[in-house]
């Protein structure tokens, strides 16, 4: 199974999953805002599934990989989009930290039907768990595929 693992978890699978769990956020958002409480309750807990998901095979990727330093993976980058990928790294990592006990809490209250404390937080829960999973996803980008390396 580890070898499995060793071949099959990558930055394209876990871009896949970030992108995958921001399409659901996205659909629960609008399901709420119709009213479709079923629908935005499946996608909510989806969206959290997913990027459990994504946490565990990112944190296995990075354990097995080590990291990545921009300018060496691209080296004919300009030195401002190196400086441009590391301002969005380090505010999509602050706020990954952040938005995993917000998830939780919003998932908490919604699924313990405390509606007024549930969208209290989900109006600052959904803003940066989106931001979160949209800058993963250019991160990536940058990392991999704006200036691929030889």
């Amino acid at each position: 199974m580890r070898e499995w693992l060793d071949q099959t978890i990558s930055p394209e699978w876990n871009t896949t999953l970030n992108g995958l769990g921001g399409v659901l956020l996205v659909i629960g958002y609008i399901a709420i805002k119709r009213r479709w409480v079923t629908l935005h309750k499946t996608c909510m807990l989806a969206a959290l599934f997913v990027f459990a998901i994504f946490l565990a095979s990112y944190v296995y990727y990075h354990y097995k990989a080590g990291s990545t330093e921009f300018a060496k993976h691209n080296p004919s980058a300009p030195r401002a989009v190196g400086y441009l990928y590391y301002t969005l790294l380090v505010s999509h990592v602050l706020l990954a930290i952040v938005v995993v006990p917000l998830a939780l809490v919003t998932a908490y209250r919604g699924l313990r039907k405390r509606l007024k404390e549930h969208m209290r937080i989900a109006r600052w829960t959904l803003p940066i768990w989106l931001y979160v999973s949209v800058t993963g996803v250019v991160v990536y980008w940058m990392l991999y595929r704006l200036y691929p390396s030889p």
